[in-house]
């Protein structure tokens, strides 16, 4: 772990004490599955079946860390606070599963919604947005397979490919970055194909749609080679935001139940190499690649730093961005911030119902991935007892 990160009286600047002591004892139940799984279990229960105490208490623990507020107004709070510490927020629009076309539109109305509020706010550097909240999965997993469509699909199809073309439209007068977030490798060719279609349209200047791409997956260095040769061939420009990924156990299931390889590393460490590898391209290539590097991991993050004095580029130069979740690794974020390079957090809202598939992934994912609730927990506790010392 790089320890360049380790200053908590800078990654919890804006925190109190009471809500650092709130923040200990709900990562602390996350370090014990088995309290999890039943958790998230009665959270999804109470949810569902509209108990009236379950809102004030969502709202006051999972919702609290994780989440900017219930509309985009009401994180604007936390926007401005954040940006004081030089840190942008990207607006999350976390409303999932949906499968109606009228749900549909309305995401892809909010996410216009976004862009308006973004243009001319530095406080706001991209806006993002999910597939699945403009179609449907199974369609895009048709495509992606290249399965025939019936002449209904072929029309909705159309209408989904049309809700890209109104963000990314809207998004180039207004002069607004946009990120398109990943999905599962099923469904992944059906989106990199819509993008990749708008690239040449609308990144002519710069990289004005940011694809996600998952460096967990195997094939990806091969996949940036191919299309930033293209992009060159055809003169346009790229930007990528490079994760690590988030379907690991999904994927691995569904590769085995369907009989093909997994599409994911072997280990954590081949990932890791990938991601790093993932870097090291990406600015062997910034005559056309632009990078937003999505990681709570310290050693990945030090890295890009490393390539960025290596290259004599300024904290703050416009190509490299820093990403992480609202409600985590603000040892990272807010040592960024303090040092004027481009960090943000993505920043999620929404009604409590609609965010709590949302809220109850992270609470798995800090689970399951090892070790972050651990340092998480650590970092915490050690600015609580600085805090003490200075008293």
């Amino acid at each position: 772990m790089s320890s360049i990160f380790n200053d908590t009286k800078i990654a919890f600047a804006d925190k109190s004490t009471a809500q650092l002591k709130k923040a200990y004892w709900l990562f602390k139940s996350m370090e014990m599955p088995s309290l999890t799984s039943v958790g998230i279990s009665m959270l999804n229960f109470t949810v569902k079946n509209k108990f009236p105490f379950v809102k004030t208490i969502v709202k006051n623990t999972l919702f609290q860390q994780f989440v900017g507020g219930e509309t985009r107004e009401e994180s604007s709070v936390v926007v401005q606070t954040m940006y004081s510490r030089h840190i942008g927020s990207i607006f999350d629009y976390s409303v999932e599963g949906a499968e109606a076309e009228g749900s549909f539109d309305s995401t892809c109305e909010e996410i216009r919604q976004n862009i308006l509020f973004s243009a001319d706010n530095p406080a706001v550097p991209f806006v993002v947005f999910k597939p699945t909240g403009f179609g449907r999965i199974a369609l895009y997993t048709k495509i992606s397979e290249g399965e025939s469509l019936t002449d209904d699909e072929k029309e909705e199809w159309n209408r989904i490919i049309h809700r890209y073309k109104v963000v990314c439209e809207l998004a180039e007068t207004k002069d607004v970055l946009l990120l398109v977030d990943a999905e599962e490798s099923w469904i992944q060719p059906a989106i990199d194909g819509i993008l990749e279609n708008l690239m040449p349209i609308f990144s002519k200047e710069k990289a004005r749609i940011w694809n996600t791409i998952q460096m967990y997956k195997t094939n990806q260095l091969e996949y940036l080679a191919k299309k930033t040769a293209l992009a060159k061939e055809n003169n346009y420009f790229l930007g990528y935001k490079m994760v690590r990924g988030a379907y690991m156990e999904k994927e691995r299931a569904r590769a085995k139940e369907k009989n093909y390889p997994s599409p994911i590393q072997p280990n954590k460490e081949a990932s890791d190499k990938n991601y790093n590898d993932g870097i090291e391209f990406i600015f062997n290539n910034l005559d056309r690649v632009s990078g937003y590097f999505g990681t709570h991991n310290e050693d990945s993050t030090a890295l890009v730093l490393q390539k960025m004095k290596e290259k004599n580029l300024n904290n703050d130069y416009h190509q490299i961005h820093f990403g992480q979740l609202y409600g985590m690794s603000d040892n990272i974020t807010y040592k960024l911030g303090s040092e004027n390079y481009n960090a943000s957090k993505y920043l999620p809202y929404g009604s409590i119902a609609d965010v709590v598939p949302y809220l109850t992934r992270r609470a798995k994912e800090n689970t399951s991935v090892k070790g972050q609730t651990g340092r998480e927990l650590a970092l915490i506790g050690a600015e609580l007892e600085r805090r003490k010392s200075v008293l």
